[in-house]
């Protein structure tokens, strides 16, 4: 058996960044996490990172910022995945120079974790961070890096609680759901373990070396209309669906705060441009998780909506 790529982890502590150590460590990679100087103030950061350490994740502590420190980090692992935020995406262009000075890394996955970007007819706000996103790539290719870009559509966490509503409800709504569009149009909704999962088990796989992994296993592919049928078969009890025509959800984008301008133009993009569906994936430039790893035992969205009950 091969030996397992070395693994460092760039935002460890952050949303996504946190799963993927996780499931780096439980498929026993030797596993890295970049650490800023103070990211153990916090009293829930400092047990994460004990909780990393207890499971034998080595801690550097560097910053993206700081060459020196990114690229010691570098040359110590085989595989470097980046987690920073929409407002760092950028930065990534120090990541991608470390890489090209350090000249050791075989797989490169930058902070996507959504739309594939060069697929999308977004309006802004998402145009902005998507366009970002594809600056990325372009650094990528250009330097000739080799990756891995990750496209996992909708966080389970993040959207499911709510059924996809703009309030960020804990709970899915019992009475009303407003609809973007006409409500037929279909997305992926992956738990957060599960995309980690899956990433972490193609970082080593030669069928996607510079490919697009799709998240989009058969049983988390719903629109929103067959979401909302399965939270009232599960209650017992039928919601009013009100629909927002595209007309509607441009003026909420427009007119919204600064939280309504983002969900609607991710919404905008997805459920009204059909931004991750309108495609085929083609062997050309991507490939489907749960077709290539089907021992993944991911969590449907049924499964999911069990524990709002």
């Amino acid at each position: 058996m091969a030996e397992k790529s070395k693994v460092l982890v760039i935002g460890a502590t952050g949303y996504i960044g946190k799963f993927i150590v996780e499931a780096s460590t439980k498929l026993e990679h030797p596993t890295f996490a970049l650490v800023r100087e103070g990211s153990s103030v916090s009293l829930d950061k400092q047990k994460l990172l004990q909780r990393f350490e207890s499971s034998g994740v080595t801690l550097i502590y560097g910053d993206v910022g700081d060459r020196k420190s990114l690229v010691k980090a570098i040359k110590q692992v085989d595989v470097v995945i980046s987690t920073v935020g929409p407002y760092s995406l950028l930065e990534q262009i120090n990541i991608i120079d470390a890489i090209k000075e350090a000249g050791n890394v075989k797989r490169f996955v930058a902070s996507e974790y959504g739309n594939d970007v060069d697929r999308t007819r977004a309006v802004d706000p998402a145009k902005f961070v998507f366009g970002n996103k594809a600056q990325i790539r372009r650094r990528i290719e250009a330097e000739g890096i080799p990756y891995i870009y990750i496209c996992n559509d909708f966080f389970s966490g993040c959207f499911l609680p709510s059924l996809v509503q703009v309030e960020d409800t804990k709970v899915p709504p019992r009475d009303r759901a407003v609809i973007l569009g006409d409500g037929n149009t279909k997305a992926a909704f992956n738990k957060e373990e599960d995309i980690a999962a899956y990433l972490i088990k193609a970082v080593d796989d030669p069928r996607t070396l510079n490919k697009t992994l799709y998240v989009k296993p058969p049983n988390n592919v719903y629109s929103i209309n067959e979401l909302v049928s399965l939270w009232e078969k599960k209650i017992g009890k039928t919601l009013e669906r009100v629909y927002l025509t595209e007309e509607q959800v441009l003026k909420n984008i427009e007119d919204g705060t600064r939280a309504e301008k983002k969900f609607y133009s991710i919404g905008h993009s997805i459920f009204i441009k059909r931004d991750q569906t309108y495609f085929e994936i083609k062997p050309s430039f991507g490939v489907e998780a749960s077709e290539l790893y089907p021992e993944v035992k991911y969590t449907s969205v049924d499964e999911f909506l069990n524990q709002f009950i």
